[in-house]
This record gives C-alpha cells, sequence and structure tokens, in this order.
C-alpha cells in the first residue's frame, strides 16, 4: 500500500499526477479495495435530494431513485438512507459492484485513469470517515456530510437546455404547448404525469420538505458542506429558513461550508436580503465559508437568449454588488458551455478577468473572489458544441482556452507589501481547454445529422413560442442555422 502523505504531499501530487501512478489516489484506492473492489464512501458521505420529485443519488453518475413516503414518514433520515442505498452499501461492503455505479466500473476497467469512486473517497467531507464507515453495519443510518438540496423547482428562468424538473417555467409552457418538434420530444411531460414524477408545486404540501426539517436539527451538526440549489432557491421560503437558522441557532455549526446556486435575477430586495444574511452569517464566523454559485453561457443578448428570463446587465450588476458588499464570500460562474456560448464566450472570460483583478486581495486569501467553472453541456444533444460545424467553430473554442492562459494567475505586490494574486488558475484554464478537446472528438455520422435536425426544429420552435429571433441574436451561426433547416426537408 501507498504511504500516507502529509496534506502539503497530497496537494502537490494532487496538482500533479493524476493517472494510475499517484501515490496519494493510489492510497485511496489500495484502502478502498481492501474491504472490497466496488467500495465507495460516497454512498455514505455524499447525497443530493430533490425534494420536488421525492428522489435522490449520492454521486451524480447513477440516475436518482424513488425516496418511498412511508420511509420518511418512519424515518426522516430515510431522505438520504432509503432501504434501496442500504441495499447498494451492503453490495460494496461485501466485494459487490453495485450496477448503478457502472460509470466508475467503465473507466478502471479500460483505462489506468482512477474513477470518480476515488476522487470522491478523496474528499475531506469523505476520506476521514473510512473506518466509521467500514465499522457501521450495512442497514444503519448514516449522516452524510456532503448535502445538496433543491426544495423545490420554483424558477424565474426557463433556461433552453433545462427543464420541467429545474423550473416550473418550464412545466408552464410544456403545458402549454407540449414537448418541443424534435425527434425526441424534448421536454414534453406526459411521461413525467404518467409515472407520477410531475414536480409537486411549492405552494403544495411536501412530504419530504416536512421530513427534512424534522431531521434538520440533528443533521446540521453533522454536515461538512450544506449547498442549496433549486429551481431558483432565492425564490423558497425553505432556503430562507436554513439562512435564519444558521444566523439565529445558539449552537453554530462553524467548520460548516455553506453555499448557495442563483441564477441572480431574483428582484432587488432579494438580492439585498441575501447580502445582509451573509455578511451577519459570516460576520459572526457561523460558517467556515460562504460561496454563491452562478450561472452564465455567454454576454449580453447571447447569454440572455440561451438562460430566458436572464437580464445580463442587472445579473452582472449583481455579481459586482456582492463582491463589493461581502468581503469574505466567493462566487463561482458555472457556465455550462453550449453551441450558443462560441461567439460571446471571449467577452465573459475578459470580463471575469478584471474583477478577479480588482477584487483580488489578501482578504480573501482563504479563497479566490471569483472563479470560472465551464463544463461542457452533454444534453440535450442537439445544443452542443458537437452539433457545430467543428472546421469553422473549433478554432474559436480553442482560442478562448489561449486566452485564458494570457490572463493567468499571477502573483503581485501592491504597495503596502501585501501579496495579492489574481488571474485564471491552471484548473480553470484546463476546464477551458478541455472544450476544444471533446468539441472535435469523433462523432456518429447519423447522429451528427439527427442533432443539427433538431438544432434548427428546436430553436425554430423557440423563436415561435417565446417571440425571440435565433438569426438576429446569432448572425454568426444564419448559414449553419438554415443548413439545418434545409436537413429536414
Amino acid at each position: 500500500m501507498a504511504k500516507e502523505l502529509t496534506p502539503e504531499e497530497q496537494e502537490k501530487e494532487v496538482k500533479g499526477t493524476i493517472g494510475g501512478d499517484n501515490p496519494f489516489y493510489l492510497g485511496v484506492r489500495d484502502k478502498l479495495n481492501a474491504q472490497g473492489c466496488g467500495m465507495c464512501l460516497a454512498k455514505w458521505t455524499q447525497v443530493t435530494i430533490h425534494f420536488h420529485t421525492g428522489r435522490n443519488h449520492s454521486c451524480h453518475h447513477p440516475n436518482t431513485h424513488p425516496i418511498p413516503v412511508h420511509e420518511v414518514k418512519r424515518n426522516p433520515s430515510a431522505l438520504h438512507n432509503t432501504l434501496y442505498k442500504k441495499r447498494r452499501r451492503r453490495e460494496m461492503l461485501t466485494g459487490k459492484r453495485p450496477k448503478e455505479c457502472d460509470y466508475c466500473w467503465n473507466v478502471e476497467d479500460n483505462s489506468n485513469e482512477y474513477s470518480d469512486r476515488i476522487y470522491k473517497t478523496s474528499e475531506s467531507w469523505s476520506r476521514p470517515f473510512y473506518k466509521e464507515i467500514v465499522d457501521t453495519p450495512w442497514n444503519e443510518d448514516y449522516f452524510p456530510k456532503y448535502v445538496e438540496v433543491a426544495f423545490s423547482n420554483i424558477c424565474n428562468f426557463k433556461c433552453s437546455y433545462c427543464g420541467p424538473s429545474f423550473s416550473s417555467q418550464w412545466v408552464i409552457e410544456s403545458e402549454k404547448h407540449g414537448a418541443y418538434p424534435t425527434t425526441d420530444g424534448f421536454n414534453g411531460i406526459e411521461w413525467m404525469r404518467d409515472s407520477g414524477q410531475l414536480p409537486i408545486k411549492h405552494n403544495e404540501y411536501n412530504p419530504y420538505v416536512e421530513a427534512f426539517w424534522k431531521w434538520w436539527p440533528d443533521l446540521y451538526h453533522n454536515l461538512h458542506t450544506f449547498r442549496m440549489t433549486g429551481g431558483e432557491p432565492l425564490l423558497s421560503k425553505d432556503v430562507w429558513k436554513v439562512l435564519d437558522y444558521i444566523e439565529t441557532t445558539d449552537d453554530p455549526n462553524r467548520m460548516l461550508k455553506l453555499s448557495i446556486n442563483t441564477n441572480l435575477g431574483a428582484e432587488d430586495r432579494l438580492i439585498d436580503k441575501l447580502i445582509e444574511k451573509i455578511n451577519r452569517i459570516r460576520g459572526e464566523n457561523r460558517v467556515e465559508e460562504f460561496v454563491i454559485f452562478t450561472s452564465v453561457d455567454g454576454w449580453g443578448k447571447q447569454a440572455e437568449y440561451g438562460r430566458h428570463g436572464l437580464e445580463f446587465n442587472r445579473f452582472w450588476n449583481n455579481i459586482y454588488k456582492i463582491l463589493s458588499k461581502c468581503p469574505t464570500v466567493s462566487i463561482g460562474i458555472m457556465s455550462t458551455y453550449n453551441a450558443l456560448s462560441v461567439p460571446s464566450y471571449p467577452t465573459l472570460i475578459k470580463n471575469v478577468y478584471d474583477f478577479k483583478k480588482e477584487f483580488g486581495s489578501t482578504d480573501r486569501d482563504w479563497v479566490s473572489s471569483l472563479f470560472l467553472d465551464a463544463s461542457y453541456l452533454r444534453h440535450p444533444l442537439h445544443q452542443t458544441i458537437q452539433v457545430l460545424p467543428t472546421d469553422e467553430f473549433s478554432p474559436l473554442v480553442k482560442k478562448q482556452g489561449e486566452l485564458a492562459k494570457d490572463y493567468k494567475e499571477v502573483f503581485h505586490q501592491d504597495l503596502n507589501k501585501q501579496g495579492v494574486s489574481y488571474g485564471y488558475t491552471d484548473v480553470e484554464i484546463g476546464k477551458l481547454t478541455r472544450l476544444y478537446d471533446w468539441m472535435v472528438a469523433p462523432q456518429d455520422e447519423q447522429q451528427l445529422i439527427t442533432n443539427r435536425k433538431n438544432f434548427y426544429r428546436f430553436f425554430n420552435a423557440h423563436d415561435e413560442r417565446r417571440g425571440t429571433n435565433f438569426v438576429k441574436t446569432f448572425p454568426e451561426f444564419e448559414e449553419f442555422y438554415y443548413k439545418c433547416k434545409e436537413l429536414n426537408g
């Protein structure tokens, strides 16, 4: 077994080799495999709970599974500790590989790379609890350390790649117009209604939210990370109830890493209320850190088209307002990089850098003030960057990675001899440069034709339903758009 590394050595190794000879990850893998070849601590330590659909999963790779109402009525912690999940834990503890975790088995069986079970187990919210977990009987309840929750799907946006499960605005549109005329019937909701998975409305009784508030006082003190998402969480009364609890409790969990995913498109009074909550909670050291995750996929009018409901200038001003008024908060811009991102993304890269430069300071040495996380869209297929002609558009994507390198993080000395670091980190640059590699990867030709047919079908219907104008907003795509139209005959 590989030797244990100091935290400093671990950081150095993690930033270095990622393949099969990395000593830190090799040690984690060997320790897991000593218990069983399918062992992964995330089945215990991590959970994402969708209260509006009554489903959860531990790790983003397996599909969500239903949480039986009768289980949470009897045991509120079944929001995480379902009987279904406990059976998967038993498989892991007894040397089996749960079928739902096949993403990791495919990686491990077909490459020399470490799978996500190694990376997730290596996290600070997992790795310290290895012995505690393996010594716990499979059928006992366990407090998760990393919890992400969506109290409802209430939302003021209906982003082009999103859907009814995560946006109440999408539910309204899909009920009115039905599925989009793509070959896969994009965002039709009949199957959700027929299978009982239509989201519970935010103003209706929800047995899962009821169970959460029974579980919360005990869960809270066992948490490492708590992340609230949606929908748009600032429109959820339960999100504010969580913040009120953390702000007023006599026994705060001061080690908690707290974060919220918000589109920053809520009305001004809610943005101002959030700022007040952050400053009180952080000012009294009630949490270790507070991170705001927000989203934008391009710049200006093109960003507004893809994220319907976005008022871009207001969004950008809200980022500035929060960075200005909350000196201990960090903001992460999570870009779902898609075909519509390509033309305007360089402007976003430049303006994020300008904010990094302005707000980089020693007050924020515990975490970057602003970071850009570009992850490529995989679904729906008709809107990924792979749908675009690579000879014309892949050079633009490649240049964007190079642009970020031009703004690489550097260390400066200010007039007071204090260190100031700003610019793009290697991690941020790596996310941008891999976009090109994925875009030019080989594709099935027939599937590509179908995706391009659907590109036109979707955005043509989008314009008809929402009063938008694709070609006017994206003149760079005019020729491609009409070629996609011709494919439909």
